[in-house]
């Protein structure tokens, strides 16, 4: 099944609630990044939080969010948007540990802890909405639940995972976000608290191939809560070599002969989804006679 990400609303819509499954495109993205599992685990829970927080916005508003803590890994960027479409990268994607002490990716390591989470959100307005927290944990759900509390001031508890398989292909990855609406009671709180506590690491449901609802199912039991809506998830990148001739054009005249002159050809590479694109002399004799 094609990724998809569910909203759900729970205790007498006191909790609002995100869970996703993201296997396919943390495996695209892994692909075009040829991704060490560290790096896999790192930017594949990068890109579920981001598809989640995605899901909070409407229309066509967009978020990046920057994840710099200091570890070997480098910068993790990744962009999301309402309509579900998804796209990142890392700097150093060939990063790899040995497991941690508790026989998990050392996404931590990789991350680092010396750093900071920052979200910019596009709503359609003439400044962007920035908010940007200390890295706290370095193992990224911890981290994106931070941003949440701090910046958004809204109690929540994000967890996110991924499973990589021996070949370095992913084997499934996934996650929720759960936030507590204002005015939710006391007890609806305790018991989320417990339930929280009580049930396995998302990493052990997804492994299990528990769906998005049967994981809100297992936070909350399946008669507390209800699924409003159902979104398709993606890998989605918009780059395109018209945007880059774009962008080619407005280097100028010079630039562009100097191209023709020294090379006879242009390479574009986008950073998102590592893709390349050539221009030809021809090619880039065509945009320099629409250079204005």
């Amino acid at each position: 099944m094609s990724d998809y990400l569910v909203k759900a609303l729970a205790f007498n819509d006191q909790v609002r609630a995100y869970a996703i499954k993201s296997t396919e495109t943390v495996a695209e993205a892994q692909r075009r990044h040829y991704t060490w599992p560290t790096a896999s685990a790192a930017l594949g829970r990068a890109i579920s939080a981001t598809a989640m927080l995605g899901a909070l916005l409407k229309g066509d508003q967009k978020l990046t969010v920057k994840i710099d803590g200091g570890g070997p890994i480098g910068l993790i960027l990744v962009d999301g948007n309402a309509k579900g479409e998804v796209r990142g990268y890392v700097t150093n994607p060939q990063t790899h540990f040995d497991l941690n002490e508790h026989g998990k990716l050392d996404v931590r390591r990789a991350v680092g802890t010396e750093g900071t989470l920052s979200v910019v959100k596009d709503i359609g307005m003439r400044d962007y909405f920035t908010g940007q927290v200390p890295i706290v944990s370095g193992e990224l759900g911890e981290d994106f639940t931070y941003y949440l509390v701090t910046s958004e001031q809204v109690p929540s508890s994000v967890g996110v995972g991924v499973l990589v398989n021996p070949d370095n292909s992913i084997l499934a990855a996934g996650g929720f976000i759960i936030q507590l609406m204002p005015g939710t009671d006391d007890e609806t709180i305790t018991a989320i608290e417990k339930r929280l506590g009580e049930i396995p690491p998302i990493s052990k449901l997804i492994q299990k191939g528990l769906s998005p609802e049967q994981i809100l199912e297992e936070i909350f039991g399946a008669d507390n809560m209800k699924i409003i809506e159902t979104m398709p998830i993606s890998f989605t990148c918009t780059c395109s070599k018209d945007r880059f001739s774009n962008a080619i054009i407005s280097l100028g005249k010079e630039e562009i002969e100097d191209m023709i002159a020294t090379d006879e050809k242009a390479e574009a590479h986008c950073h998102f989804c590592n893709e390349k694109y050539v221009f030809t002399k021809n090619e880039l004799e065509t945009l320099l006679s629409e250079v204005r």
